[in-house]
């Protein structure tokens, strides 16, 4: 019988509230802008619909004709504002090394602005092997096929779409806005309550267990 194992699969992780928990420095930007250019943000609000473009956020409170310009202004504060105050998830460090122990790969696909995702990275001491900034949902699938992700992570309904354009295996964490039966009613093939589950469920999914060890699954 033909061996299952998967000796290396290379996974794909967002950021936003997979990776790290970006609310605190995201709110703190969006004050600033508010002061910068007089026009209120919510931020309290915008922090609870992380995930989608910048843009689209920008489109609550500014004129269209304003947007292009006012999202590479926020791009420009960024960071200054939220990348000190932005902390790792739990787990985060320990599933990038899980991925590396098995000889796989790492990468991070995020909506995020390229140079700010790796700027947060830096900052907190997690090296993937590659970071592609920019795509949302669908999208991400054009990244996550160039590097032949076998898995992609995240927390956000986005995410399982573009898991599943890419063919890649779509485990979702229920750090984010959205709870582990949301996540699974959008298609996910697993969900785990964070990061933290992570390493377990990827030894048993390279052991050819595709759902991972049942007691991970929230």
């Amino acid at each position: 019988m033909a061996s299952t194992t998967r000796t290396a699969p290379t996974v794909g992780f967002d950021l936003d509230m997979t990776l790290i928990d970006s609310r605190p420095g995201i709110r703190a930007c969006y004050l600033a802008l508010t002061e910068r250019t007089g026009t209120h943000v919510d931020a309290d609000l915008a922090v609870t619909r992380l995930g989608p473009p910048l843009e689209e956020e920008l489109a609550h409170w500014f004129p269209a004709e304003e947007i292009a310009a006012t999202a590479d202004l926020y791009r420009e504060m960024y960071p200054t504002y939220a990348v000190t105050a932005t902390p790792a998830l739990p787990g985060a460090r320990e599933a990038i090394e899980a991925v590396r122990a098995g000889g796989g790969r790492a990468i991070v696909v995020t909506a995020k602005y390229e140079p700010n995702a790796k700027l947060h990275l830096a900052h907190l001491g997690i090296e993937p092997d590659a970071v592609i900034g920019g795509l949302w949902a669908e999208q991400k699938a054009v990244a996550l096929r160039e590097h032949g992700a076998d898995v992609y992570v995240g927390d956000h309904l986005g995410d399982v779409r573009g898991a599943r354009t890419a063919g890649a295996h779509a485990v979702a964490v229920a750090s984010g806005p959205y709870s582990a039966g949301e996540l699974r009613a959008a298609g996910a093939d697993v969900v785990l309550a964070d990061l933290t589950e992570f390493p377990r469920w990827l030894a048993g999914y390279r052991e050819g267990d595709a759902d991972g060890p049942a007691a991970a699954r929230a």
